[in-house]
């Protein structure tokens, strides 16, 4: 007999006739000989529904009261279970947050879980029954009991939560899609499903369209092993495994207060190879990665800064074993690019090295990039590049400079040197998915003056803030004007959160000196994910050749180990999404049919 936690979200018990369906399942798994624990949403719409109530009494309701009102929504969906298995002779209680004793940290509206008390759910695990939870939901710790709602993607969290203090043996999301995709499927039809993937290539995939799994609940079960199955409601397929590190023995207490850092990267065999004034048109970075590719040498970082007039800046680093022959594919194909401005500058650098942050928990966390350039800035360390993912933040600093940065880096997260790890390998399928996201905008930061603290300046000002940022980029071409040398910085954030972002730096500018502030909200990130393509060159040169195709232009570009993302013009963002996912041949035969969320 297994024990086995099943979430199910909001489409899934939509309606009484679903929640019918769904109690059905329910039972054939107690009947194949497991005690199972169950977490549902909230019934289709309703929380949007709650939502809209309280803007009808109130035009600032207070976050207390806004918790207390959309908890509502999953005791209404516990509730029906509970008496659709009671109704098909299935044993089951209904449990709300508190009566579970899922406690939170205090604070309304995006709590985290610090612990969960299992004995009430054991007992009545025993006594045969079912047990259903609400989602989304629990209370902070004292005598008050007050009410706390974790956030968007509570229900999952919830689910991987319970499922971990319980120690089940795994732990099933049922959503609308049969799994996980290699791309939204209400986008692309043809989007295949996924027999498994790794909990890092899931985290990297936090924007995908379908947005099937919240990367809480992935870091939940990647922290502290616990198997997860992606299912559909609707079908009896397997879905699709995502495959966590082995169990640790990590203290369930604080569980998703853990460390947003879990360890710090080191490669000092790099070298930096940077095109300044290349065009500012479709193809370009196609061209030139392609050729490197054709000569079979692997790129690690990537980026491509905002444009400047009609030219841009290309800067990737290498191994330096082989900077030599990437450098000199760079002068050979420089001249073929085109350009209408100077001749483009190209500029090689053999003393650098690679510092990197990595951890799940610096997903939605803001300031976790801003403590590194602090650290770095507090150690006097100039950093030559920026790149970023969901979980990864990579600097290039000067070799020279290597020992302070580690250490100091080090130090600011509280992780010990004996953590210093290469960049692991990764064998398997070079791209898993492609994921889009629509709803983000850049902002770029005008000749900002290049000395150690601007980084850490403009980005602990957004933490303070509470804004979170995404994709971060740092010119390379360095110009000097009033007899400081100066860079772009360009990110992106949240459409929703941009004007706020704004405003924020627009303060910033006569203390930091910089020249002005760009803000674009018309653009789409596209995403490449796979573990495979660690050691495989030309999978970026496949991805910016099929937006070349396309004829769509490429404004922004960071990569990390496992992805590599650009940003497009907004119009070009669903045709970048297809474009893509065909060249790396990740459709299936059959045309999905995902049903109405309604």
């Amino acid at each position: 007999m297994g024990l086995i936690v099943q979430k199910y979200g909001g489409s899934s018990v939509g309606t009484t006739e679903r929640i019918k369906s769904v109690s059905k399942r329910i039972c054939r798994t107690v009947a194949a000989g497991h005690q199972v624990v169950v977490v549902v949403s909230a019934m289709g719409r309703t929380t949007d529904s709650l939502v809209q109530l309280a803007r009808e009494v109130s035009s600032n309701p207070s976050k207390r009261e806004m918790d207390m009102l959309l908890s509502t929504g999953e005791q209404i969906s516990i509730a029906l279970v509970s008496m659709a298995l009671q109704e098909l002779g299935q044993p089951a209680i209904s449990l709300t947050g508190a009566q579970v004793g899922i406690i939170t940290e205090a604070q309304y509206g995006k709590a985290r879980i610090l612990e969960i008390k299992t004995e009430r759910i054991r007992r009545h695990l025993e006594e045969g029954k079912v047990v259903v939870v609400a989602g989304f939901q629990g209370v902070m710790r004292g005598d008050d009991l007050e009410i706390t709602t974790l956030g968007r993607g509570g229900s999952d969290t919830s689910a991987v939560a319970i499922a971990v203090a319980l120690e089940a043996d795994y732990c099933e999301i049922y959503t609308d899609v049969p799994g996980i995709l290699t791309t939204d499927p209400r986008i692309v039809p043809s989007a295949r499903l996924m027999e498994e993937i790794t909990a890092d290539e899931m985290l990297e995939l936090a924007s995908l369209g379908a947005k099937v799994l919240h990367p809480r609940a992935v870091e939940i079960a990647r922290n502290f092993g616990m198997p997860l199955v992606v299912k559909s409601s609707w079908t009896d397929d397997p879905g699709t495994k995502v495959i966590s590190p082995p169990p640790t023995d990590r203290c369930v207490v604080g569980l998703e207060i853990t460390r947003a850092v879990d360890a710090v990267q080191l490669d000092n065999n790099q070298a930096k190879i940077a095109l300044l004034r290349v065009p500012d048109r479709p193809g370009i970075a196609a061209r030139l990665f392609g050729e490197i590719a054709r000569h079979n040498i692997d790129v690690d970082l990537i980026i491509q800064s905002i444009h400047e007039g009609n030219t841009n800046d290309i800067a990737f680093s290498v191994a330096r074993e082989v900077s030599g022959k990437a450098e000199a594919v760079a002068r050979a194909i420089a001249p073929s690019l085109g350009s209408t401005d100077a001749d483009t500058d190209i500029i090689v650098d053999k003393k650098i090295a690679k510092i990197a942050i990595v951890g799940a928990g610096m997903i939605g966390r803001p300031g976790i990039a801003a403590k590194m350039f602090q650290a770095l800035a507090d150690a006097g360390v100039n950093i030559q590049m920026i790149s970023t993912s969901e979980v990864k933040v990579s600097c290039i600093v000067a070799e020279e400079d290597c020992e302070r940065a580690i250490a100091a880096v080090c130090s600011a997260f509280e992780i010990d040197s004996s953590h210093l790890t290469q960049a692991p390998q990764h064998k398997g399928v070079p791209v898993r998915a492609v994921a889009l996201d629509q709803n983000q905008a850049q902002l770029a930061i005008l000749l900002v003056p290049d000395v150690p603290g601007m980084a850490a300046a403009i980005f602990g000002s957004l933490a303070e803030a509470n804004i979170s940022v995404d994709m971060i980029i740092q010119s390379q071409r360095c110009r000097i004007l009033e007899g400081v040398p100066r860079r772009d910085i360009a990110f992106t954030v949240a459409a929703n959160e941009a004007q706020e972002a704004q405003r924020v730096l627009s303060q910033l500018q006569p203390k930091l000196d910089f020249k002005g502030i760009v803000l674009n909200p018309s653009i789409a990130k596209v995403s490449i994910v796979g573990a495979g393509m660690i050691g495989t060159p030309g999978v970026a040169a496949k991805f910016f050749q099929a937006l070349a195709a396309e004829n769509i232009n490429i404004s922004m570009i960071t990569t990390s180990e496992i992805k590599i993302s650009c940003v497009v013009d907004a119009s070009h963002g669903i045709p970048a999404l297809k474009a893509v996912h065909s060249a790396f041949g990740l459709g299936g035969d059959t045309l999905l049919q995902v049903p109405s969320r309604e």
